[in-house]
């Protein structure tokens, strides 16, 4: 009876390092596709050859990857919009939501559809 119990819990312990990996791994991936879907759609200007556009990162935390931009306080003006200088409001850019809606969606399908192989 020892031997397997043994068994099955070296069993659960293989196939919880392996869901480990798999989550890891689709972690990174994801969060390489949300950079580049960002990299992609962000707003653009000509004057500076979108630099904003070309600042998005991804950065190692401890729980997984952060997706952020270099350029921080133009991430919130231009994804809600913001008051003029002069009066009334500049229109809103929304590319971050999306593209998070997106990636949460295509991680938890990868996951799913890697777990069950």
């Amino acid at each position: 009876m020892d031997d397997l119990a043994k068994q099955i819990l070296e069993a659960l312990e293989d196939y919880s390092e392996e869901v480990e990996e798999i989550v890891e791994d689709e972690i990174e991936n994801v969060a390489n596709e949300a950079v580049s879907e960002l990299k992609a759609n962000s707003p653009k200007r000509k004057r500076n050859g979108g630099k904003y556009a070309r600042s998005w990162r991804k950065t190692k935390v401890k729980d997984g990857y952060s997706v952020h931009n270099t350029k921080a306080g133009l991430t919130h003006l231009l994804e809600k919009g913001h008051a003029k200088r002069n009066g009334g409001r500049t229109k809103a850019m929304p590319h971050i939501a999306p593209v998070e809606q997106k990636v949460i969606q295509d991680l938890e399908e990868n996951i799913k559809r890697r777990v069950q192989k």
